[in-house]
């Protein structure tokens, strides 16, 4: 296999690696909170402002794929419509 197709191969790993912290950050959140939008974006803010996540704060997070900051909401509820319909499947 050529080196190209292999850094594709482990870009993939990573990226669904980074998205399963994501989606298992949202569902840490929903737990705490058991709410809907907006309610669950409020926790997890707070979440991420106490460090609750595995120690993390925004700037950790944001590494993740979880932008927290009003400019990316749209990212932001698109992952956690993404565990919704993740809930719904299993």
């Amino acid at each position: 296999m050529p080196l190209s197709r292999w850094r594709w191969v482990i870009m993939g790993a990573v990226m669904e690696d980074l998205n399963v912290s994501a989606l298992d950050f949202v569902s840490f959140c929903h737990r705490r909170c058991g709410q809907e939008w907006p309610e669950l974006y409020d926790e997890m803010c707070r979440v991420a402002g106490r460090r609750l996540y595995r120690g993390m704060g925004y700037y950790e997070l944001n590494n993740l794929g979880i932008p927290l900051d009003l400019a990316n909401l749209d990212s932001t509820l698109a992952l956690v419509d993404q565990y919704k319909s993740n809930q719904k499947c299993s």
